[in-house]
């Protein structure tokens, strides 16, 4: 996990924390989007591999599947606010997204 992804975490109220937690760990049965899910594909700089997590529509995290190493990175924890105010409304992987460069 990145480390200021784990930062934020830290921060956030002992209930946040959980919740977060909580959902960062169905990522290890399957970090994948699908039918009727909270996980969605961004396209990024030409990368496929970057996803966007929705918790209890609360929270989001952006994370990466590193299918070699068998591994999710978690590049960011934020509020739904934060994350519309620093990167923007993201579209899905069919959209054109450009604003993740910071990740």
């Amino acid at each position: 996990m990145n480390r200021k992804a784990l930062e934020n975490i830290r921060s956030l109220s002992e209930k946040g924390w959980r919740i977060v937690m909580e959902n960062l760990k169905t990522l290890q049965e399957g970090p994948y989007p699908g039918s009727g899910s909270d996980r969605e594909c961004l396209h990024v700089h030409g990368r496929e591999d970057t996803h966007r997590l929705h918790i209890s529509r609360t929270f989001t995290a952006f994370y990466r599947i590193h299918e070699q190493e068998l591994e999710v990175h978690v590049l960011a924890v934020m509020s739904i606010e934060q994350a519309h105010k620093r990167y923007g409304r993201f579209r899905p992987l069919f959209g054109s997204i450009e604003m993740l460069h910071t990740l």
